[in-house]
């Protein structure tokens, strides 16, 4: 006897058939994606386990690891170190631009700064000068388009570049990436990098060469006749100071967190004065009294005065 019914579920059966063979790769690869940041989480995994020596034992006596880099007309400077924080928090707070501006003021140069908004895209306005009390309009204005890059369990990279700064630089990015480790710790990777012209590559030069001629950086490049370490000069130096001061800003932040509300500021920038001070050959320049009361002024200038001041 034969089924009627069979062409018709013969020819359900092929619509069923050929729609999973059609729509089975598209499927696949999305049940099978990267999540977001993936890839980057298990490049920056594998520098750890690769750095796990240097991290251990090293001329900052804590687990951190600097390199640098001078091409024809940029500087790129880079930390590794690992953080007594849980990546949670430290995800919380970094994925956050007004936090941002709360680290960066904590850099000598750095005299102002206000997030235009606190959201994955942000402009931060910063005003950057001179190691001492300056007044807004005499100060660099620059800024930074904040990128919440990734923010995962897993993985954080927060981007914030710039076209243009002081003196013809240009090219400014500031990068961190992050991963969780165990016992509750956090991988970072921070990056800094400018570029500059002829014109600032000169004046910095000449500045290096005179008033900055005793300034170095931390990359041993060699031993003096007594056996003792010289250390990197030049615009290498200077990007690798630069490169710490911002990196002992984003410790000294996190720490804070954990001091009353009231206390936090204080504690932040006692902090990062005493952090500095452990590398005084490279970044020693004012005393703690003098840093903590310029920096208090300008904190409170920045949370009262609305960002308006002339360019520059």
């Amino acid at each position: 006897m034969v089924n009627a019914r069979a062409p018709i579920l013969s020819r359900a059966w092929l619509v069923v058939w050929l729609t999973s063979l059609l729509l089975a790769p598209a499927a696949f690869r999305a049940a099978h994606a990267d999540a977001p940041g993936t890839r980057q989480a298990a490049v920056l995994r594998a520098k750890y386990e690769a750095l796990r020596s240097q991290l251990a034992s090293n001329q900052f006596q804590r687990p951190l690891h600097l390199d640098s880099a001078q091409g024809t007309d940029g500087l790129t400077g880079e930390i590794y170190a690992v953080i007594d924080h849980p990546f949670a928090a430290s995800e919380a707070v970094l994925s956050k631009p007004a936090n941002w501006c709360d680290i960066l003021i904590l850099h000598l140069n750095v005299k102002y700064c206000r997030a235009s908004a606190d959201t994955a895209q942000s402009i931060l306005t910063l005003y950057v000068g001179r190691k001492y009390d300056q007044p807004l309009e005499d100060a660099y204005r620059v800024e930074f388009a904040y990128r919440l890059a990734t923010a995962t369990s897993a993985y954080l990279q927060a981007v914030l570049t710039a076209g243009e700064g002081p003196l013809d630089t240009k090219d400014y990015r500031i990068t961190l990436e992050a991963v969780p480790l165990e016992a509750e710790r956090t991988f970072l990777h921070f990056t800094y990098s400018y570029s500059a012209d002829l014109v600032a590559r000169l004046a910095m030069q000449a500045y290096l060469s005179t008033l900055g001629a005793h300034k170095v950086g931390f990359t041993v490049v060699g031993n003096d006749s007594d056996g003792k370490p010289e250390y990197v000069a030049g615009p290498r130096g200077a990007v690798e100071r630069n490169t710490m001061r911002y990196y002992l800003a984003i410790d000294a932040y996190l720490n804070s967190l954990s001091a009353p509300p009231r206390e936090q500021l204080d504690t932040r920038l006692r902090d990062w004065f005493v952090s500095t001070e452990r590398y005084p050959r490279q970044l020693h320049e004012m005393d703690e009294r003098e840093y903590l009361r310029m920096k208090r002024r300008e904190y409170e200038r920045q949370r009262a005065v609305p960002e308006g001041s002339r360019r520059k």
